[in-house]
């Protein structure tokens, strides 16, 4: 067993300020930064815009890949290492990005802030968390992500306000600068330093080995992550589109989509208030069926656009708490970086796709089309999670006759 980590020798409050800062600043200036610069750059160098956005791609699909060697290293070692290489990778793609001459370099950018995106972004610091605080880790998760649901608003208009000033060249080097001068210090000083893992007996299985009855629920929630993450990205990506298409005037669009974020902390302020009184599985329940009435609602009920993006966007904040949360209680504190780094794969290759596949979608089947498949996948992710129930009801009743 994975001994008791140096958690206590920092507050949780401080651990857990230092990775939401860490992680607004990960997913604004990587994930979020080509929602504001791609035109300007497409601009200033005459670059496709599908090249840009396939730069992403790229980056999502490298992070992907090198996801389970994080999380075997955040198993070993603890996540402030791993941490702090987020910063750095991130903050030299940034440097890369700004003195990129030509495409081709641009592109190679992305190779290096993927590796920092598999590094340092929700996984990795939900594996952190993890190994910190074991099962207690849930309000330390939840609140982490609080903290990411602000990434777009407030990166977004910095990002915008950068670009005007700096031009996108100067917003690449200023979020460089962030990097190294702001998350790499606050990863390195406010993290603890954690023993490393224990050397497993011969006998005894390794870290990150599931047991026969764990297959089953292990390869389900990969499944329901990884198509529920397709789902929540084509809908991200081609919300305004889809908006438009049902006859919604762009202003209206844009105005609608702005209603995300703040439904996304809401979610997630709603689980920290209550979750903490029920099973993970059913705030899982909750983020499927919140995210398939969405569509559903957009389907048939148009009029109802706003309510059916506020109950797409809670589901969606709910999502990413899950995310950590469920792994944790089905399969424990034991080997949990390991098995998170594992789950990243498939979720992060499928959030690199979708943008394509909702592409191919509205190309081949138009609006209606695409909204029927998304309901459709929607529909099936719920169901998906119903096989869950019994694994995470028979959990709480060995917890309660302990």
């Amino acid at each position: 067993m994975t001994q008791p980590s140096a958690a206590a020798e920092r507050p949780s409050r401080l651990v857990v300020s230092a990775i939401g800062v860490g992680q607004i600043l990960a997913w604004g200036t990587t994930y979020y930064l080509l929602a504001v610069l791609a035109v300007p750059i497409a601009q200033a160098t005459g670059w496709p815009l599908s090249w840009l956005f396939g730069a992403l791609s790229l980056g999502l699909v490298v992070s992907g890949l090198v996801s389970p060697w994080v999380g075997r290293r955040i198993h070993q070692g603890g996540g402030r290492r791993v941490l702090a290489a987020s910063a750095v990778l991130i903050g030299l793609g940034q440097l890369a990005l700004a003195l990129a001459p030509g495409l081709p370099v641009f592109l190679a950018a992305w190779v290096v802030i993927g590796l920092g995106m598999g590094a340092g972004l929700y996984d990795p610091a939900f594996s952190t968390l993890g190994r910190l605080y074991g099962e207690q880790a849930r309000p330390a998760i939840t609140q982490v992500t609080l903290f990411g649901g602000f990434a777009s608003t407030l990166c977004w208009p910095l990002t915008a306000l950068l670009n005007e000033g700096l031009g996108w060249r100067g917003a690449c080097l200023a979020y460089a600068a962030l990097q190294f001068a702001l998350v790499l210090p606050l990863y390195l000083l406010a993290l603890p330093r954690e023993a490393a893992a224990p050397a497993v007996a011969a006998n005894a299985r390794p870290a990150g080995t599931l047991r026969r009855d764990q297959l089953f629920p292990f390869y389900l929630v990969a499944v329901i992550f990884t198509l529920a993450y397709a789902v929540m990205t084509v809908i991200a990506v081609h919300l305004l589109t889809l908006l438009q298409a049902r006859g919604m005037a762009l202003a209206a669009a844009v105005a609608l989509g702005t209603l995300v974020g703040p439904a996304q902390v809401g979610g997630r302020l709603l689980e920290m208030a209550l979750g903490r009184k029920t099973h993970p599985i059913w705030t899982l329940v909750a983020s499927a069926g919140l995210v398939a009435l969405g569509a559903i609602m957009l389907f048939l009920a148009p009029g109802w656009a706003a309510a059916s993006i506020v109950m797409y966007g809670m589901g969606s904040g709910l999502r990413s708490i899950v995310r950590g949360t469920v792994p944790l209680a089905l399969f424990g504190r034991e080997g949990y970086a390991i098995l998170m780094g594992r789950l990243s794969v498939p979720t992060l290759l499928a959030t690199a796709a979708a943008p394509m596949l909702g592409v191919w979608l509205l190309d081949g089947f138009g609006a209606e089309g695409t909204l029927l498949a998304l309901c459709i996948a929607g529909v099936v992710n719920l169901l998906l999670v119903l096989p869950l129930l019994p694994h995470a009801l028979a959990r709480r009743g060995d917890e309660a006759n302990r």
